[in-house]
């Protein structure tokens, strides 16, 4: 179970990274809640039950360490979808950003790249592109501590290949 203290770093699923600001119980329904407050990078702020986080995705973020095993995903074969509609590989996708790991992340990525080599992608899969690179993007950069555009690039540069 992941435990945070005020200050730390924290990813939370389909929302990029925040930082834990506070940590507070609150009446919820006649019973006494402990919760993280999560101020998003994107200005939102979160309110996540400790005793919840690992099952909504509160997690840390990834440590250098882990950095080439996520490009090394992303260099990697792309899973071809068995179904060939979009509207199936996008829920399919979608369960995967849902699920907050980077490796996931890091396969919609790939896949979705790979996939508009051979066709054009629905609205839907580019806006998925965008969410998945976006936050690949955000936890690399925090990782290797380089700029976001300096790790855009060689997302760029692997696909480019």
């Amino acid at each position: 179970m992941a435990h945070f203290a005020v200050g730390d770093v924290a990813v939370y699923q389909g929302q990029g990274i925040g930082r834990i600001t506070d940590i507070s119980t609150m009446e919820v329904a006649g019973s006494s809640l402990e919760f993280y407050t999560v101020h998003m990078d994107s200005g939102t702020i979160v309110r996540v039950p400790t005793h919840k986080a690992d099952d909504v995705g509160l997690r840390s973020p990834i440590g250098a360490e882990e950095v080439p095993m996520i490009y090394g995903i992303l260099k990697a074969d792309a899973d071809r979808p068995v179904d060939k509609t979009w509207n199936r590989r996008y829920r399919a996708y979608s369960e995967k950003l849902r699920s907050g790991s980077v490796e996931d992340l890091a396969q919609v990525t790939r896949d979705l790249y790979r996939l508009q080599d051979d066709k054009d992608l629905s609205f839907g899969e580019r806006q998925m592109l965008e969410q998945a690179r976006g936050l690949l993007i955000k936890e690399l950069s925090l990782a290797t501590r380089k700029g976001e555009v300096e790790i855009a690039e060689e997302i760029e540069a692997v696909f480019a290949a």
